[in-house]
């Protein structure tokens, strides 16, 4: 709880709490009430807490949800607190839907490889970073903690009947309508979406919803719009909003994931977290001051609630 952090929620032990990476989680039955706490991970480890994390993350994807209702309904039934939400639970697909608008990242270390991006041949002569005529849906599958998720194609989810053709297709449809979306508002922020996974379930009667987390820079790739046409006739890389200043530090120190994780100075902490501030300023266009309660007073929150609903 160094600097206001958020770690765990600190809940009795009767209370059936699940804790993933990020998310404290408890089952509500038809809902869930979900804690985005301040832990960071890197290369599948737990390794510290950065401050505002959490309720970054949180805010931008309440605010996105909010921006894209119209298109796709989502899960969230309540805001409790900046950082804690009770969501709609629904059956969450088995699969990861990654939009691309343009050829970078794992896409381009395949087309570099002459092989297709989730089932899809990519034309030849393409550069890096270079814009798709048209946005490319690459899902990949959503494999165990510990093991990389793979990239998968239209024709192997059919075949394997992991989606029914009408629920892809739908999928497919809403994704690139968000992205759509997303790109536009990026656009008016001086941003470019550049990828982004995005998450669906289905509820019991069939509807589909967008969960998990919508447009963070956890789960999505920016560059400065300002850099971009310059980048391509340079060979320099677009600047964009850094996601990677900690797994570099980590990878300074030698550290990969395996064995024991170097101890993490609150310079690099601090360092993180002003990146996760910059985001938040660049992808909402507004200030960021802080709104979440201290630990304490969060979990007191959460316990709150529950006694509501009992």
């Amino acid at each position: 709880m160094e600097n206001g952090c958020l770690e765990q929620l600190v809940l009795p032990s009767a209370v059936p709490l699940y804790r993933g990476k990020v998310r404290d989680i408890i089952d509500l039955g038809d809902r869930l009430l979900m804690t985005t706490t301040d832990r960071i991970s890197a290369f599948d480890r737990v390794l510290t807490t950065i401050p505002h994390k959490g309720e970054i993350l949180n805010r931008i994807s309440c605010s996105w949800f909010a921006k894209v209702s119209d298109i796709v309904p989502n899960h969230i039934l309540e805001e409790l607190s900046p950082r804690t939400v009770v969501v709609k639970k629904t059956r969450v697909l088995p699969l990861e839907v990654v939009v691309r608008g343009y050829l970078t990242g794992s896409a381009y270390r395949a087309y570099q490889e002459g092989k297709p991006v989730s089932g899809i041949h990519l034309p030849r002569g393409m550069k890096k970073n270079e814009p798709f005529s048209l946005p490319l849906v690459t899902p990949s599958t959503k494999e165990a903690v510990g093991t990389h998720d793979e990239p998968i194609s239209e024709e192997e989810i059919l075949s394997r009947k992991i989606l029914t053709p009408a629920l892809w297709e739908e999928v497919k449809e809403k994704a690139l309508a968000v992205f759509c979306r997303g790109t536009e508002i990026a656009r008016k922020r001086g941003l470019i979406l550049v990828d982004t996974k995005y998450e669906f379930g289905l509820a019991d009667d069939g509807t589909l919803y967008l969960v998990d987390e919508l447009h963070t820079p956890d789960s999505s790739r920016y560059w400065y719009a300002s850099s971009y046409e310059e980048s391509l006739t340079t060979g320099v890389e677009p600047r964009q909003l850094d996601k990677e200043y900690f797994r570099a530090w980590l990878l300074s120190k030698g550290f990969q994931g395996n064995g024991d994780s170097p101890a993490i100075p609150i310079e690099v902490r601090m360092a993180v977290s002003r990146r996760y501030i910059e985001a938040f300023e660049a992808i909402e266009g507004t200030s960021f001051h802080p709104l979440a309660a201290n630990p304490e007073a969060e979990t007191q929150i959460v316990l709150s609630y529950l006694e509501k609903i009992r």
